[in-house]
């Protein structure tokens, strides 16, 4: 029998989507600005790489991650955040992120804490975040994320007697949906705050190298300055963005040793790992930066188209980092609606990735757009959407 804590979960947010739009033609030439799926070309090598160790199908993968693979995720750790980590010890490869996301809310998450444990979320967010608290009897604990925070979820307003029934905080930086990017004194007070309440933090990172300027703070860098417990924070970072490799489903997460053995014991026995021709070319990719710095430059590139576009748009505010644009509108369901019958644009209402929380859904008055598609063809959707939706 289905378990009643999921008999109210909200359907996902693209079958509802599919139930909105297509019962209607579109009204132009179909343009996808729906999915986070990136367009841009991968590396051209990794093809040989997987045919160099395609002997490795037939073998099963190492759990964990084979240790050269292990090696380039710590050593790509230690460049980008500074931060030093032991190979055999910190990190786990995943088979996706969303597998990490969800796993080791499973593995580290206790089902006591002064009551039922709560998890807070950011709001917006991603939804396997609350699927994982439901799934340990956690309360999910939603957090608008709105303008007028700059769409970074206040943990520090929480009251004392909620914050000591949190085990989890979730935190997605650069932010899916809005492409805001947590400071460091952000981080700080976060982590501070953990460590006062005695709580873990999940760094949702998956789009930290896709960014204008400067490269975000990491949550594994700012812990460390801090001095804070090595098990205070686990994050998560993937290929699916940072190399344009989502069908990779490639991974990893970096921690405390407590929590990373954990998560692996629970791998033993409910994980998938990374076929062994895949690790082999996560592992060259890690290693490879000159890919991603290309990548960025294209990113670059529509965020000034996107700004030139809705230049005019009331409220528009540019993404710092990622690739969705979080377009403010009256009422984001019906403007998807009237963008997909009208011109062919399929973008995503905001109140899909949302839930009422006091009172409100603060996605209701937002649309999400992806910026993956080519530039041409991101063009032609942004001017589509702003002449349907904005003129």
């Amino acid at each position: 029998m289905f378990p009643e804590r999921f008999s109210n979960l909200p359907e996902y947010a693209f079958p509802r989507l599919r139930r909105l739009l297509d019962v209607h033609a579109p009204g132009g030439d179909v343009v996808h600005m729906t999915i986070g799926e990136p367009k841009h070309d991968f590396p051209p090598w990794i093809v040989d790489i997987i045919a160099e160790n395609a002997a490795g199908f037939g073998k099963y993968p190492v759990n964990e991650g084979k240790p050269e693979l292990l090696e380039a995720i710590t050593t790509w750790i230690g460049q980008r955040y500074g931060v030093v980590l032991d190979p055999t010890k910190n990190v786990m490869a995943l088979n996706g992120t969303r597998e990490g996301l969800y796993n080791a809310m499973m593995a580290v998450c206790p089902e006591v804490k002064n009551g039922q444990p709560k998890v807070l979320l950011p709001n917006p967010f991603y939804q396997v975040y609350m699927v994982a608290a439901i799934s340990v009897g956690a309360e999910p604990v939603f957090l608008n994320a709105t303008p007028e925070n700059g769409y970074m979820p206040d943990f520090t307003a929480l009251a004392p007697e909620v914050l000591n029934q949190v085990t989890v905080a979730y935190l997605c930086s650069p932010s899916n949906p809005q492409g805001a990017v947590a400071s460091r004194a952000y981080w700080t007070d976060l982590i501070q705050l953990a460590e006062k309440y005695d709580f873990k933090v999940f760094a949702d990172e998956c789009y930290s190298e896709i960014y204008r300027d400067e490269p975000p703070v990491g949550a594994l860098q700012v812990a460390n300055d801090l001095g804070a417990d090595p098990e205070r924070v686990l994050a998560f970072h993937s290929l699916s963005k940072r190399s344009n490799l989502p069908g990779l489903r490639s991974g990893f997460v970096a921690g405390g040793p407590e929590s990373i053995a954990r998560i692996r014991q629970l791998r033993n026995y409910s994980g998938s790992p990374l076929p062994m021709p895949l690790q082999h070319v996560a592992e060259k990719v890690w290693a490879d930066e000159s890919h991603v710095i290309e990548n960025r430059r294209l990113y670059r590139e529509k965020y000034d188209l996107a700004d030139e576009i809705m230049a005019d748009v009331p409220g528009y505010k540019g993404p710092e980092a990622g690739f969705f644009l979080w377009l403010p509108i009256q009422d984001g369901e019906k403007a998807a609606l009237k963008a997909w019958v009208e011109t062919g644009v399929r973008v995503l209402p905001g109140a899909y990735l949302s839930r009422d929380a006091n009172g409100d859904n603060p996605g209701k008055k937002f649309i999400r757009v992806a910026l993956v598609a080519p530039k041409e063809e991101t063009e032609q959707g942004l001017i589509r959407l702003r002449d349907c939706l904005y003129k």
